[in-house]
């Protein structure tokens, strides 16, 4: 009894200093501001939301609806909306640009080649970001160090020269059981796809099931063959700065 009591004061106290961990990285973000998070509503993203609101953070909200999102996606959209209010923006691609998109290389044409992948997710994904992250100082990402080994240094904060910010990343060393922990002991509503074995969420063509064993971002683009699988959104190699040096 007593190990498992010391055990379970030992996880507390882990849980606790994550949270507060975090929440100093959002704290800063906030303190940097004009700043703002977008989300996609991943099992990541939903502590993120929770801490901002939870703790009253003067921190923006943004989603992107690409057009393509699985109805599981939106419908957690709507939970979110019941449970916290309406607090988040909602951007969408630009409409010419999309019927350009979709005249040129089909509705699928995605799947013919990386190119065209990356030319859907640019329409659809990168143009609508750079719309919710314009005039903004801070931007506050859900991104995790352990899901690929193109995020594997990622640090609690970064500098993005390309865009003229700061990124800051307040689950940069979480493990992906802090996450489960989080929202399950304060009940935060989650996509009912993670139950389904879809660790990674984007949009619905492009995501699937992953198997066990397999990389959690293995069911993305999965027709692909590359192991570095990113939409655009978050490149790397951008300058990191780890935020105890300078805070």
């Amino acid at each position: 009894m007593r190990l498992a009591t010391a055990a379970s004061a030992a996880d507390a106290a882990h849980a606790s200093g994550k949270c507060d961990a975090a929440l100093a990285v959002l704290r800063a973000a906030a303190a940097d501001g004009p700043a703002v998070f977008t989300t996609s509503f991943g099992a990541e993203d939903m502590v993120v939301f929770d801490l901002i609101t939870r703790h009253g953070l003067a921190i923006g909200i943004v989603t992107l609806d690409t057009g393509r999102l699985p109805e599981e996606t939106y419908a957690l959209m709507q939970q979110v909306e019941e449970r916290y209010g309406r607090c988040f923006a909602t951007l969408f691609p630009d409409a010419r640009a999309l019927q350009d998109l979709v005249a040129r290389d089909g509705t699928n044409g995605f799947y013919s080649s990386v190119e065209k992948r990356k030319a859907c997710c640019a329409v659809r994904k990168v143009q609508p970001l750079e719309r919710g992250l314009h005039g903004m100082r801070a931007w506050v990402t859900g991104l995790r160090a352990q899901q690929s080994a193109a995020r594997a240094h990622l640090a609690a904060r970064e500098a993005d020269e390309t865009r003229g910010l700061t990124k800051y990343n307040p689950l940069h060393d979480w493990a992906e059981s802090d996450v489960w922990e989080y929202l399950r002991s304060r009940e935060v509503p989650y996509n009912a796809l993670h139950d389904r074995f879809y660790p990674s969420i984007g949009c619905a063509p492009c995501t699937r099931a992953v198997a066990v064993g397999e990389d959690i971002r293995a069911g993305r683009w999965w027709w692909e063959n590359t192991d570095a699988k990113e939409c655009g959104l978050h490149p790397s190699g951008r300058g990191a700065i780890r935020l105890q040096e300078i805070s």
